[in-house]
């Protein structure tokens, strides 16, 4: 098949599933909470039964991350998301004020265009599908090239599912022949509600240009300052078992380390005892290569991948025990690689004079990249982490708790998502973990003021 034809089957068959969906979502626009709800749930058993085998081909087709981690990941998108929205009210009316004389009604927003990444293939197309069919809206899904085959098995378990229940035929899609110029198809298309778009900066840029609305997430650099008040075995330990889940894909996971110097001494020693290797300066030259490619953008080769692989793609011999490559840093720039965001287990290590330069670093580190994401603070000071909270500009402050796990609500008690929304100061329209209230509009239903029309004649 040539690239032109291709591309024309890959257009068509975009503008094919937003109409099927269109029509479907015609007829579930029509369906009661209680028939919503019995749908979400049907796709949400489906999907814990079938959560080990998806991850087994999510992790065989990709090669990130590994599959006893994505199971945890597709537990996480179908049981405990289902728990946290199977009572929320996402159909017809949603509440009245008999004293103001208001009523809101939920207003579905039609067919939403949905861009799944390749690090979080399944479980990303769990979440996506249940939030859209809660809050009563069809769904067409456009899959990373890397992890189509996963991401079209997950869609044919909870699509299956959702028929079972009710669900009028079409309202999920999913595209097979795909193409840049497809994918451009599904978010322009007019008929496209809203694009839900995680994964690249470029990507998400190009769903916000297409003319829709759009939910865009970029990435993630989050830092993590280990305040002197905070318990050092603690904090080590919840990193390390941040940074090494599924081998650190979750862009809400640490990627820089931040302590002051009194303590550096200390960290250090818990790091190396959880399975830590510091690099020397040579050593972080020579992988530092391996971590950026030659346009800025994060070499896909490390994604995802061991420690151990990291460092024996870059040529370096370490440990046989080592968990995660450290790298002692003391600058912040585009062109450093490690003060951006790896989405493997490798983190920069900074030792700052005091609490005070500490903040500095980890904000220089946030503007760099990842503004509007997530920072952690490990602290047991009420006034430190106030101070810490009110100075990053992110939208996740997460306190004594593993990052890439406290991101996306699986140890906080933020709503569980794997679309993490950076607000205005990272380029996103929202600033909440997405869930299916984002996916509704709400129509205001008011009366007329009597007495106040008397007044005025």
């Amino acid at each position: 098949m040539t690239r032109e034809t291709l591309t024309n089957e890959s257009v068509q068959e975009a503008q094919a599933l937003i109409q099927q969906a269109a029509q479907a979502q015609a007829t579930l626009k029509t369906f009661s909470q209680k028939q919503i709800d019995s749908i979400v749930k049907s796709m949400a058993d489906a999907a814990l039964r079938e959560s080990i085998r998806l991850a087994q081909l999510a992790a065989d087709e990709t090669g990130f991350g590994n599959a006893a981690d994505k199971v945890v990941k597709n537990e996480f998108a179908s049981k405990k998301l289902y728990e946290h929205i199977k009572d929320q009210k996402t159909i017809g009316v949603l509440n009245t004020d008999p004293v103001t004389r208001t009523m809101d009604v939920a207003v579905p927003m039609g067919v939403l265009a949905a861009l799944i990444p390749s690090t979080n293939p399944t479980s990303t197309t769990i979440y996506k599908a249940m939030i859209a069919l809660k809050s009563g809206n069809g769904i067409v899904i456009s899959p990373h090239p890397s992890a189509v085959k996963s991401i079209t098995e997950t869609v044919r378990v909870v699509y299956e599912a959702a028929l079972a229940a009710g669900a009028p035929e079409g309202i999920i899609g999913c595209m097979s022949k795909l193409s840049l110029e497809g994918t451009q198809a599904l978010m322009t298309n007019h008929d496209t509600a809203l694009i839900l778009a995680t994964g690249g900066e470029a990507m998400v840029r190009a769903a916000y240009s297409s003319g829709n609305p759009a939910i865009g997430v970029g990435p993630g650099n989050s830092p993590a300052y280990i305040e002197k008040s905070a318990n050092v075995t603690k904090a080590v330990e919840k990193i390390f078992l941040s940074k090494t889940f599924d081998n650190g894909v979750i862009c809400a996971s640490e990627q820089s380390i931040v302590v002051e110097k009194s303590m550096a001494e200390r960290v250090r020693n818990e790091i190396v005892k959880n399975g830590g290797y510091f690099l020397s300066e040579e050593e972080s030259m020579q992988l530092g290569q391996f971590i950026l490619r030659e346009n800025g953008t994060m070499n896909p080769q490390i994604v995802g991948k061991t420690a151990q692989y990291v460092a024996e793609l870059a040529g370096l011999t370490v440990p046989d025990d080592t968990r995660i490559l450290l790298s002692e840093q003391n600058m912040v720039s585009k062109t450093n690689p490690y003060s951006r965001e790896k989405l493997t287990p490798i983190l920069a290590f900074y030792v700052e004079e005091d609490n005070a330069a500490a903040l500095q670093r980890c904000t220089d580190l946030l503007v760099n990249e990842g503004s509007g994401h997530t920072a952690s603070i490990h602290s047991n000071n009420i006034s430190v982490i106030q101070e810490f909270s009110l100075r990053m500009p992110v939208s996740r402050c997460l306190v004594n708790t593993p990052s890439a796990l406290g991101g996306i609500g699986a140890t906080t008690d933020l709503t569980p998502a794997l679309t993490l929304g950076c607000g205005a100061v990272g380029g996103s329209s929202v600033s909440d973990n997405v869930g299916p209230e984002h996916l509704f509009n709400i129509k205001k239903v008011v009366y007329h003021f009597e007495e106040q029309l008397e007044n005025v004649a």
